[in-house]
């Protein structure tokens, strides 16, 4: 029996129609590389975290955040976030929406496991983190950071088999 190719998440579709292909969320993913138990190298991290984002960017919960966040982003930009000015936007200290968005989204794939992750990544902005916007960053991150934590979870329950 032949399986037809798994067909791509309309959520990976909509995130490389803004610039952000599965590459770039696996490069963040890896720049925090640590081998572990079951994830000895990173070619094995790389095939681990492919199936754990295709899963993840299936889900209608996780999609509707990141849609949010975009759009949250594209307002702001426009100005349309009522009481928001440009310069708190832009600036510091102030916004925390952003953070609570990627925090939300980091504990709905992976738990308190992923909120900590979530801060390591918040943190140091690796890979595709750096060039997104204020809140489009934290929605990514999160997503990675979850991703990435299910990642180490799976890699070691499979290891102590």
């Amino acid at each position: 029996m032949h399986m037809a190719p798994k067909k791509s998440p309309p959520l990976l579709t909509y995130l490389e129609e803004r610039g952000i292909t599965l590459k770039d969320m696996i490069d963040t993913a890896l720049e925090f590389y640590v081998p572990h138990p079951g994830v000895e190298t990173k070619e094995k991290a790389i095939e681990m975290l492919t199936e754990e984002f295709m899963d993840v960017l299936q889900d209608v919960n996780i999609a509707t955040l990141e849609v949010m966040a975009f759009r949250g982003q594209e307002d702001a930009e426009a100005g349309r976030i009522p009481g928001l000015t440009q310069e708190r936007f832009q600036g510091r200290p102030g916004l925390v929406a952003d953070e609570l968005i990627g925090l939300a989204i980091a504990g709905y794939i992976a738990g308190a496991k992923g909120i900590f992750e979530f801060t390591r990544f918040d943190q140091a902005k690796p890979g595709i983190l750096k060039r997104l916007g204020a809140i489009s960053n934290d929605a990514i991150g999160g997503l990675v950071a979850g991703v990435s934590s299910n990642m180490y979870t799976r890699a070691f329950r499979e290891a102590s088999k």
